[in-house]
């Protein structure tokens, strides 16, 4: 008995291991992707080529999680510390993450990006979330230089005292 526990803990860990292993980490060049606007248009990372790319990746039941963050990074774009010819935020909803219908979903979405003026774009069947390893009904925010290396990446809210410290990086990867 006790050798069958011990060989489905090692199952357990090497698999557990392994799902980790294949997720996104800071110092990883994130895997491509591909995803349509509410109109329809495909977007992927080399549609903002050259950009440092925030990319917010969230279940709508948490869309507000981490306003905090997103305002934030507004303000600092607003002042201009953040150029929009350098720098880049968007948001992908996890549709599948939801109980919410697809027309939920896009006229939250269509709030948010009328509120930050950005692009909204539509993951139905969770294809980032498992390639990246990002956590489910939560959002995610990704920070990824100009060669789309991960430079930061929160799974879930973004504690406040890291708030600052982020803007800060997105502002210093525009001159790297």
């Amino acid at each position: 008995m006790n050798k069958y526990f011990l060989s489905l803990a090692a199952v357990m860990f090497l698999f557990g291991s392994h799902a980790w292993a294949e997720g996104l980490k800071v110092g990883m060049k994130a895997a491509d992707w591909s995803f349509k606007d509410a109109e329809g248009k495909i977007y992927t990372m080399e549609s903002w080529a050259g950009k440092v790319l925030l990319v917010n990746y969230v279940d709508p039941d948490e869309a507000d999680l981490n306003e905090h963050f997103t305002d934030a990074m507004k303000g600092a774009s607003d002042e201009k510390r953040l150029r929009k010819e350098l720098y880049k935020g968007i948001g992908i909803a996890d549709c599948a993450a939801t109980w919410k219908p697809n027309f939920a979903i896009r006229l939250i979405a269509g709030k948010k990006a009328k509120k930050y003026n950005t692009t909204i774009l539509f993951d139905y069947k969770a294809t980032l979330r498992e390639a990246w390893g990002l956590k489910k009904d939560t959002a995610n925010a990704i920070l990824l230089d100009k060669n789309r290396i991960c430079r930061a990446i929160v799974r879930g809210r973004v504690p406040d005292d890291q708030v600052e410290k982020l803007v800060q990086l997105a502002i210093d990867l525009q001159y790297k």
